[in-house]
């Protein structure tokens, strides 16, 4: 596995693009909590987008949308973050997202199989 990190920077239009991408496809959100351990929130729900929000450091967020259907639909939001990152296969096939907050908490939304972005593109 290959992990490319994302420049806070770069964040909002790293996660239109992403979006775009991936919308539909199925994906798994876990919590990492230095006090709780590892919890599963949501599973095999299909991906609607995820967005930053840009602030003065202690502002910034990243929204997870995840459901696809009005009964199904969960927004995580992940406050404080500080480090966003992609991982990924050799050949290029995304595998999961990582988003790191000020807490120490790690959100992480894997993908249910690992899909090259230019083959999610070729679905759509």
């Amino acid at each position: 596995m290959k992990t490319t990190q994302i420049a806070r920077n770069e964040w909002p239009s790293f996660f239109d693009g992403f979006s775009r991408q991936h919308e539909g496809c199925l994906v798994t959100l876990e919590i990492f909590q230095p006090d709780i351990g590892a919890q599963v929130e949501e599973r095999d729900l299909a991906l609607e987008g995820v967005t930053a929000e840009l602030g003065n450091g202690d502002k910034d967020k990243i929204e997870i949308m995840i459901g696809g259907k009005p009964n199904q639909h969960v927004t995580h939001t992940v406050l404080n973050p500080v480090e966003v990152s992609l991982e990924h296969t050799e050949d290029g096939a995304n595998h999961a997202l990582a988003i790191k907050s000020a807490d120490d908490a790690m959100t992480l939304l894997c993908f249910r199989s690992a899909t090259r972005p230019e083959m999610v593109d070729a679905m759509v």
